[in-house]
């Protein structure tokens, strides 16, 4: 089944506790990353998202109660599945092992949406494939693009599923990239058939790091490049504050801040209703409080969207 078809069928099908929810799913969805500590209370809480997202890497035992607990989730929510260690930018390739485990996952939990991140991950050390247990960044020139290309349509074919590719945050920079990201992933979709997985955190990590800070003018820049059909879903996370001229961090530690929010709005009147994903990874809060952020995204995308209902895509200026 397509995503496209998968994203239709997941929002009539899902029945919400409350009659806001029920009546918003069907503009956009909205959900959360899944993690250890809340498996409980997904499992034992009214259902106030969408969709949940995990990483992938998490659950490629055969067996165990993590993998169960996942399947009983997919019995209520559709599941997205988000992987870290693919590397899909390096020049090593994908080991099968890893390939192979991600497909028995694939099958087992039918995932409506997969992901992963536009960095490389593998490389050869004294003739010895390592993983870096980093997403490292790439310089965005046309032989890493190319390279990139190659890995994607490996896996696509593979897993017989279609990519979303996530911008990075990135660190550092490198002189010899004569693309931006925005136009390297542009460039990658175009030849790979692949969809953009709109990080705006790590679009304003970047900004804070390298552009001077001015958020809203790097997220404004960044979307402006990515054409109007490119992206399938959206991650929204926080950050932890550092004192001024320190590097920032994208350490999904806070709730999501006013800077990303407003970020979400230019994404959602340039994209539409893309489905909507809360990150939370370090300092887990309450379940309660990651509902209420998601709940957040849902009312802000409902007052974009309501503005404009069909939400025409179009070119959104910076003053």
């Amino acid at each position: 089944m397509s995503v496209k078809n998968l994203l239709h069928s997941s929002k009539h099908s899902s029945k919400h506790s409350s009659k806001h929810s029920s009546k918003h799913s069907e503009d956009i969805l909205v959900g959360v990353g899944l993690r250890h500590p809340h498996f409980t209370d997904i499992l034992t809480s009214a259902k106030e998202i969408d969709f949940v997202e995990v990483h992938s890497e998490n659950f490629f035992g055969q067996g165990g109660a993590a993998l169960s607990v996942l399947q009983q989730v997919r019995e209520t929510y559709p599941v997205s599945l988000h992987s870290t260690s693919m590397g899909l930018g390096s020049f090593a390739d994908i080991p099968a092992h890893y390939l192979a485990r991600l497909k028995r996952l694939t099958q087992t939990i039918d995932p409506f949406l997969m992901s992963e991140h536009a960095c490389f991950t593998w490389g050869h050390l004294q003739g010895q494939l390592m993983h870096s247990g980093d997403l490292l960044p790439i310089a965005h020139t046309h032989n890493n693009l190319k390279r990139m290309c190659e890995q994607v349509d490996r896996v696509q074919t593979y897993l017989g599923r279609e990519l979303i590719i996530e911008n990075v945050s990135a660190y550092v920079q490198f002189d010899e990239s004569y693309l931006s990201e925005a136009e390297f992933l542009t460039a990658l979709c175009q030849q790979t058939g692949a969809k953009i997985l709109l990080d705006i955190n790590n679009i304003a990590v970047n900004s804070l790091n390298f552009e001077g800070g001015d958020i809203e003018k790097s997220v404004v820049d960044y979307i402006n490049v990515l054409p109007i059909d490119s992206v399938a879903q959206i991650h929204l996370a926080g950050c932890s504050d550092v004192p001024h001229g320190q590097l920032v961090v994208d350490d999904h530690a806070c709730p999501v801040s006013d800077d990303v929010w407003q970020g979400y709005r230019q994404a959602l009147t340039r994209f539409g209703a893309v489905p909507t994903l809360v990150e939370w990874d370090s300092d887990l809060p309450a379940w309660s409080t990651l509902i209420g952020e998601a709940q957040k995204a849902r009312d802000i995308a409902n007052a974009v969207l309501g503005v404009n209902a069909r939400a025409s895509v179009m070119e959104i200026n910076h003053e």
